[in-house]
């Protein structure tokens, strides 16, 4: 356990080098507000910090940095909470002035803002198709034979595509054939529905809708939905400014997993209340264990369907990504929550 003053130590060196990027030496530390010891005690208790494994010592240099432990220890007893700055409270009011019509846009959009707040690279996991229900199914006429489907879904999903309609078919029989659907299938989880159809309904869609032979395979289309996880990125560029980034390998080795959707759902797939901080090796992909990912739940109608997280160095500001993610992640649910029920 450590000491009081071995706390304010670690809070003083961290506090520096998340701001400096540069090893930290005793002198600087001393002067910091609330430290109140001389710096000969200063490196006597940053040896001892050391030696626990919540400093490392770079090279030669005097100074120290943090430890992936030592960040664990800041994150989980020494942070303070977050104070939002002026110049983040006008991004926030530019933010909400945006109108926002749709699931999709409110998602984009909620990325943009985050990536400007943190400075890090973002990304929004979006809801779950597959853990999702049907709430309702609706066929709208174009032209000619040409129709649009849409698919919507208990968790804000909204899934629309084009269909040819069959030949000699009256628009009533195509009504008649939704407005079952709806009824028989409504609540039931998206990934079942082309099973529902095929053991339970056939039987019953042949007696009350005219031609339903002809209907068969459009039927399968209006239930069909790319059931693959979604990731929405931003602020790609903003982490290469971070100088832990100027490493080729380390920043291509990030860019690959960005570009593989499954690595990013692996790295994002972990719901719980409030928000996680992983640090370093508590990662589990070996692209990201130099870095820190820190991630919510966002919620529609009180049920979690997705996660938003931050990717950035170690030497992160801890305090403020979580506190500006924290507020997001908790707005976002009451926006998409909004958004769902209009749609």
């Amino acid at each position: 356990m450590l000491s009081e003053r071995q706390k304010r130590i670690l809070w003083a060196i961290i506090d520096d080098y998340i701001i400096s990027a540069e090893p930290v030496g005793s002198r600087t530390v001393s002067k910091k507000k609330g430290v109140n010891v001389s710096a000969a005690t200063i490196r006597n208790e940053m040896a001892d910090l050391e030696e626990m494994g919540f400093l490392e010592q770079p090279h030669t240099s005097a100074g120290r940095i943090p430890s992936q432990k030592g960040y664990r220890f800041y994150v989980d007893h020494l942070l303070k909470p977050y104070m939002w700055s002026k110049d983040d409270l006008m991004a926030l009011h530019d933010f909400y002035a945006y109108k926002v019509d749709h699931v999709e846009q409110a998602i984009k959009h909620m990325n943009s803002i985050l990536a400007y707040l943190t400075n890090c690279m973002t990304f929004i996991l979006g809801p779950n198709l597959s853990e999702s229900r049907l709430k309702h199914l609706h066929i709208i006429p174009l032209y000619d034979r040409l129709a649009v489907s849409i698919l919507v879904t208990d968790t804000g999903h909204v899934y629309q595509q084009r269909l040819l309609l069959p030949e000699d078919i009256p628009w009533s029989t195509l009504e008649k054939l939704v407005n079952l659907l709806n009824h028989r299938l409504s609540g039931a989880l998206i990934s079942r529905l082309d099973q529902i159809v095929a053991q339970e309904l056939t039987d019953e869609l042949q007696r009350h809708v005219d031609h339903f032979e002809k209907l068969s395979d459009l039927t399968n289309q209006l239930l069909h939905t790319e059931q693959e996880d979604r990731v929405y990125t931003s602020g790609t560029t903003r982490i290469l400014e971070q100088p832990e980034f100027r490493d080729v390998d380390k920043m291509k080795s990030i860019l690959d997993l960005v570009e593989a959707n499954d690595g990013l759902v692996q790295l994002l797939k972990h719901k719980t209340d409030g928000v996680q901080v992983r640090i370093g090796y508590e990662n589990d992909l070996k692209a990201v264990q130099d870095c820190s990912v820190i991630s919510a739940s966002y919620m529609i109608n009180g049920k979690p369907v997705g996660t938003i997280g931050v990717l950035g160095p170690t030497r992160m500001d801890y305090g403020r990504v979580i506190g500006i993610l924290d507020f997001l992640a908790k707005d976002f649910s009451r926006q998409l929550s909004t958004l769902y029920e209009k749609e």
